[in-house]
């Protein structure tokens, strides 16, 4: 008999729309005639917390362990258990007679956060305005509630991860190893409890749990160890982007107590195989891309050629079954760019796989999601887009391509004003010429209203080094070109690049500042470099002039690397005054004063002409 899958995507990721990666395994798997469920049990278990009678529990809690941190929210305790059950609702369905509720003076009890609310922001004349400040405070009333869980109840709960410190660089198994011998907290038995609600429902043969980052480790490790213990004849398949870029060193066989199967790359091929081997169709040499443990080792089973299943001939993602309901939209950061990944419902499609250009020298290049570039026709694309607004009712897009192609976007672009589509779509790019006036303007009728892309150092030198292909003038020349069609634009950037000198550092930020001055960008957010195993740095990092210092690999997670730089600055003490700037650039103030207002020690001159930005704007 052919095993049935519960696809589950454990705590935390986006709480305002579905991660993708199940929606994308259903539409291939049922295309397979696999039969597929799938769960967002990061949403059903935020929705659980966040409710009176669980808060009620919560504050039992935290007097029982005797921990009164944050007494401004316990002391105001009946008022956010009564509260919390109008505030989610209306994040969930923003409407305008509870956001009136909401903003009528003492409503809402004026915690920690409350009460140092920016009085100063400008909303918008009419119900908008009206209920983007409602949002923004209710925002604010949820994130008290998580402070006070995370200080009282438990240390590892955050809104978009849970105990990511302890998977985070877990060079050894060693600390989750022991973290899963404890008794489960408050907020771990209700996971539980939905998760066990959920097999009863679903009865699967396969429980696969999607691992995009540190942020989920911890939780769907907790529910593996459930399911094996009370539900022993289910078999647990873990994947997603964590194991492909953590686990692929994996040694240590003790992960294989809780789970029997770990995936790597694409999930099609390999979760397919693992489906035809529980069926007894094959055997455990015909796996692909998947560890599986055997005589107490673990051992990769890759059987080759690989089936592969490619870009152009998958279907179209099937989010249908999630329950969009409830997903709840955050209004904690005012700049419109920044709200974009909190705030809104995004259908979550890829336009390509991979990266077209796949040589910036910090990147994971050498993994498949980047370095396997496949791409398809707008025609598939707008196709699949059509589908997915059936299946959801939801119009907006978010295209989280590593590098959307130039070409894709003309394409798709004319094939949605031909079909006459009206969807609103964002993406990711490289600031490459292609991205001319003509095309940004193109991109603009078809629904686009912003773009993300790096900027990184701003450094021309350090641009060239990191093999990204643009230059700071280029840069400049094309968000301009998109700021000039009101497309918004959010520059990555990045500080410590090996070799980076202070003075580098320094010139950096008056370049950003003059792009903003300019409204070249409207949002950015620095990054501290980080070196990967699997980059061009992390490979041969004497070739940039780094010297990998740690950690030592002791069997499980392999990725972040230690390193120190002779060349360059001392960068973790700049990161205060770089990120103060960026924030009063973001509010758009701050730009008249000194680089060096920011910093609290001496930071050198500025060695760029103030006119730097319009020069090459002339």
């Amino acid at each position: 008999m052919q095993p049935k899958i519960l696809f589950i995507t454990p705590p935390f990721t986006q709480l305002n729309t579905a991660y993708p990666a199940s929606a994308y395994l259903k539409g291939f798997m049922e295309s397979q005639d696999v039969a597929f469920s799938h769960c967002d049990l990061s949403i059903e278990l935020f929705t659980a917390i966040f409710t009176g009678d669980f808060l009620r529990a919560i504050f039992k809690e935290a007097e029982e362990l005797g921990n009164f941190y944050y007494p401004d929210v316990s002391s105001m305790k009946t008022k956010y258990i009564s509260r919390v059950d109008v505030v989610i609702p209306f994040l969930q369905k923003q409407d305008i007679e509870t956001a009136k509720t909401i903003l009528t003076p003492n409503y809402l009890p004026l915690g920690h956060r409350l009460q140092k609310v920016n009085t100063a922001i400008k909303w918008e004349a009419g119900e908008i305005g009206i209920i983007d400040k409602a949002k923004h405070y209710a925002t604010l009333f949820v994130e008290e509630i998580g402070d006070f869980i995370q200080a009282n109840v438990d240390e590892f709960f955050a809104f978009t991860k849970y105990a990511e410190q302890i998977a985070t660089s877990a060079s050894s198994f060693n600390h989750l190893y022991e973290l899963l011998s404890y008794q489960p907290t408050l907020i771990e038995d209700e996971m539980i409890n939905i998760l066990e609600e959920q097999i009863n429902k679903h009865t699967p043969d396969l429980v696969c749990f999607t691992i995009p980052f540190p942020g989920n480790l911890v939780a769907a490790l907790r529910c593996s160890q459930f399911i094996k213990q009370f539900f022993p004849e289910i078999h647990i398949a873990f994947g997603g982007g964590y194991c492909n870029t953590e686990l692929r060193s994996l040694e240590d066989s003790r992960i294989f107590e809780f789970i029997d199967f770990i995936t790597l790359d694409d999930g099609e091929g390999p979760l397919l195989k693992v489906v035809k081997y529980l069926e007894g169709l094959v055997t455990i040499d015909d796996l692909e891309r998947t560890f599986v443990l055997e005589n107490d080792q673990v051992v990769y089973k890759n059987k080759l050629p690989n089936t592969i299943y490619h870009h152009r001939n998958l279907p179209a993602p099937d989010y249908s079954g999630l329950p969009f309901d409830k997903y709840v939209s955050f209004l904690d950061v005012v700049n419109p760019m920044h709200r974009m990944w909190t705030d809104a419902r995004w259908n979550k499609l890829t336009i390509s796989h991979g990266c077209y250009w796949k040589q910036c020298s910090f990147c994971d290049v050498t993994l498949d999601y980047i370095g396997n570039y496949q791409n398809t026709t707008a025609e598939d694309l707008v196709d699949k887009i059509e589908k997915i607004i059936a299946d959801t009712g939801i119009t907006g897009f978010h295209f989280v391509d590593e590098a959307a192609p130039p070409k894709m976007l003309r394409a798709l672009s004319n094939k949605l004003l031909e079909r006459n589509l009206k969807i609103t779509w964002w993406t990711n790019i490289r600031f490459e010429k292609t991205f001319d006036y003509e095309l940004c303007d193109l991109m603009a009728k078809s629904g686009c209203i912003a773009v993300t892309g790096g900027l990184e150092v701003a450094s021309d030198r350090l641009l060239s080094k990191m093999k990204k292909g643009v230059d700071i003038a280029q840069v400049t020349r094309v968000t301009n070109n998109f700021s000039k069609t009101s497309i918004m634009v959010h520059a990555y950037l990045m500080y410590g690049f090996p070799t980076q000198t202070e003075q580098e550092t320094i010139d950096s930020l008056e370049v950003v500042r003059q792009l903003f001055e300019k409204n070249c960008i409207q949002s950015a957010f620095w990054h501290q470099f980080t070196t990967t195993i699997h980059s061009p740095i992390g490979q041969k990092p004497e070739d940039f002039g780094i010297e990998i210092t740690g950690p030592v690999f002791e069997g499980f997670a392999q990725n972040d690397l230690m390193h120190v730089d002779p060349k360059g600055a001392d960068h973790p003490r700049y990161t205060k005054g770089l990120n103060t700037a960026l924030h009063n650039y973001l509010n758009g103030v701050g730009f008249e004063k000194p680089l060096q207002d920011w910093f609290d020690f001496p930071v050198l001159e500025v060695s760029h002409s103030e006119h730097l930005i319009e020069s090459f704007l002339s």
